[in-house]
């Protein structure tokens, strides 16, 4: 089973408390601050879409990547409620497409690639982070910009992964989460083993399902030297949603990069 095969069916209940605006408000902030005339965006591990059809309403035509099929098909049921709401013409600003982001290729550059929710912790080993930039790289046309959030290392040293509950009530089903993490400290990873259950109150059934979803945390000269590599300067490094070097205690951190 591939992660978010289950996972992804529950997933934006579980998130329903995630500020979305809040976010795709601190993107295009940023956009605005380091490209200007962007218009045209690429969004790897673009998940139910939530960030997407935010960035739509703003202006910016947006293609939306992921593996999991579970999460594109939700993204697509709400790109398609979307246009029954605004007009079909929001399939001409907005489309989801299944891919691998460290080997995809679209035969297409954009002004603008994000990364969003930690999809780069996903990338556990170094190949996987080299291919996934130089995939970035490939879709970037020259001078565009890059911004993504990871796991940060030193937040996750400093207040390390703990057992997490979450609890939430839908209009058909109630979900409880458990997050158990086990730390991999000389690889740099965490195994984060979700069990997730679900009850129906129409039909009074329970159901429940376990994934383990591995997380690298990474820290800035190790990010550095990978997107040097794969022809990139630094442009700026955050508090995710701030504008202020991360301190010691920051789990998630962004980075903005240019394209050479």
């Amino acid at each position: 089973m591939a992660v978010f095969d289950l996972y992804g069916r529950y997933y934006n209940l579980l998130y329903e408390d995630k500020d979305y605006a809040a976010e795709v408000a601190y993107i295009d902030r940023l956009i605005n601050k380091y490209a200007l005339h962007a218009k045209t965006v690429l969004d790897l591990g673009c998940g139910t879409g939530s960030h997407d059809l935010l960035l739509v309403e703003k202006g910016y035509r947006v293609t939306g990547l992921d593996m999991s099929l579970a999460m594109l098909t939700e993204a697509q049921a709400r790109l398609e409620k979307a246009a029954r709401s605004c007009g079909a013409s929001v399939f001409d600003s907005l489309a989801f497409y299944q891919a691998d982001i460290r080997s995809v290729r679209l035969d297409r550059t954009f002004d603008v690639a994000i990364s969003l929710f930690h999809v780069m912790s996903y990338q556990i080993t170094n190949a996987d982070l080299q291919q996934t930039f130089e995939t970035v790289k490939a879709h970037l046309n020259p001078g565009g910009i890059f911004i993504f959030d990871c796991w940060y290392g030193p937040g996750v040293l400093t207040e390390p992964p703990a057992i997490r509950i979450k609890e939430l009530e839908g209009e058909n089903i109630s979900v409880m989460r458990i997050a158990k993490p086990i730390t991999y400290p000389h690889e740099n990873v965490v195994d984060v083993n979700y069990r997730v259950c679900i009850f129906d109150k129409s039909t009074q059934r329970m159901e429940e399902f376990r994934e383990c979803h591995r997380m690298r945390y990474l820290f800035k000269p190790e990010i550095d030297l990978f997107l040097d590599q794969a022809g990139f300067q630094s442009r700026g490094f955050f508090e995710f949603m701030k504008n202020e070097e991360p301190g010691r205690g920051a789990w998630n951190v962004c980075f903005v990069n240019q394209r050479l």
